[in-house]
């Protein structure tokens, strides 16, 4: 049987770590974040805590990956750590929820960016926008079986772009007369309780953002010298996000107050990004903001479809799901029949419309997989520390043990702050254990 083949050099896998991980969520989260906190400083120090708490994460992941350099990510350290149930659980999750309607999402959001520019045909609802993602969906799959080559080249070109686009827009920014050092000044405080639950909440905001720092370790056997390359490009990739996130939030409020941010939180389809462009360019800047928000959504669709169909490809070659997704295509060398596997289940989930509250009541639990990978660190140390480890966490034992408190802390405080949609999270999870039964019988 064919198998995968290693093309990615360390450029391109920082370049894929960077490109899935900033979507559109930066240029909207600041106005809930904003009506959570009432704080200019407080928001800021919120993307901040974020990046550094999911910095955290990939630093640990990283000695996960250097041990385990294998196709599937977490879903292949899992296995080795916790066992078969606990494995599948994740790759269930990630195929059935997680990553198949952060993809729906993110192409939805592209279709919806496209018709505010070039109006779609009005067919009823949201029907043109929806078939407009599907084909985006389907266009970009078809451009990952082709080959990995022609997918990463595409995700680097995209990546160079709104890499520009950002650092333009943070330039014009800083030098802009519109820009006041008062809209810094808090003006509203929270205290005790109060303030930890905005905090928290105000978090999640951020943490969607930085959301998907850890899809790198499933390419791990497409990705040339592993057990070195993917964590550098884990660690590297991450700290360019942190820099462009904090960077642009300063932007934002150092051009609008906090007040605007927190009106525009209850107007409908609002993007925070495009209001400050309004004021640094008028239509042009509106334009051009709307230019870079499309390219950020076709890039992270296009690496998240990249990486997320391995996960189906390794469960599926240690028969824990569908058999024939474990194949690899003689010419192309991609996991061809997973791609297109995942292709159908997430334009299904975009005509259910469904996609936004699935990522909306998962992504708490996501957190729940994320600590139990830094965890998996302090585990894998006591139980085999003969493995030879190309990379140790930086700040061991302390830097695995504050990532899994963090983690443990925000789980734990969302089941407090939104008991419904944290166990409708949970109960979609444990619908893998059925299918697990189902599979371990066969």
């Amino acid at each position: 049987m064919s198998q995968l083949q290693p093309k990615i050099n360390l450029h391109s896998a920082i370049f894929l770590v960077v490109s899935v991980i900033i979507g559109s969520g930066v240029f909207k989260k600041i106005a809930p974040m904003a009506e959570a906190l009432g704080s200019p400083i407080w928001v800021i120090a919120c993307w901040v805590f974020a990046g550094l708490v999911s910095l955290a994460g990939a630093l640990s992941t990283a000695e996960l990956v250097s041990l385990f350099p294998n196709s599937g990510g977490e879903y292949h350290y899992f296995q080795k750590i916790y066992g078969k149930f606990f494995a599948f659980l994740y790759g269930w999750s990630s195929f059935a929820v997680i990553k198949t309607a952060a993809i729906s999402a993110l192409a939805y959001v592209f279709a919806q960016s496209i018709n505010t520019i070039v109006k779609l045909p009005d067919w009823g609802g949201d029907l043109s926008i929806k078939i407009f993602a599907s084909f985006t969906i389907f266009g970009l799959t078809f451009i990952n079986y082709r080959g990995v080559n022609s997918a990463e080249k595409l995700s680097r070109f995209l990546t160079y772009a709104l890499l520009l686009g950002i650092g333009l827009f943070i330039v014009f920014g800083i030098s802009s007369p519109a820009g006041k050092l008062a809209h810094f000044e808090t003006k509203n405080t929270l205290d005790g309780w109060t303030f930890l639950k905005a905090f928290t909440m105000a978090s999640l905001g951020a943490f969607w953002g930085y959301e998907g720092w850890n899809n790198i370790g499933f390419i791990g056997e497409e990705v040339e010298n592993p057990k070195k390359n993917l964590p550098k490009s884990l660690a590297l990739g991450t700290i360019i996000v942190i820099s462009s996130y904090v960077l642009l939030n300063l932007v934002f409020v150092y051009i609008l107050p906090i007040d605007f941010f927190i009106k525009l939180n209850k107007v409908p389809n609002s993007i925070a990004a495009v209001e400050v462009a309004r004021v640094l360019g008028g239509d042009i800047g509106m334009l051009l903001v709307a230019l870079l928000i499309l390219t950020t959504t076709l890039n992270a669709t296009n690496s998240t479809i990249l990486m997320s169909a391995r996960i189906i490809y390794a469960m599926s070659r240690d028969k824990m799901f569908f058999k024939f997704a474990d194949s690899v295509h003689p010419n192309y060398h991609t996991p061809g029949k997973a791609l297109w596997l995942q292709c159908i289940w997430g334009i299904a989930l975009i005509f259910t419309g469904s996609f936004d509250q699935l990522t909306d009541m998962l992504v708490f639990a996501s957190f729940l997989f994320y600590g139990s990978s830094a965890l998996g660190v302090l585990i894998m140390r006591k139980k085999a520390p003969e493995l030879e480890r190309n990379y140790k966490v930086w700040g061991y034992p302390f830097v695995p043990l504050l990532f899994v408190f963090f983690c443990t802390v925000l789980f734990v405080m969302t089941i407090f702050n939104q008991p419904r949609e944290a166990l409708i999270g949970l109960g979609l999870i444990l619908t893998g254990v059925p299918v697990f039964i189902i599979v371990q019988k066969k």
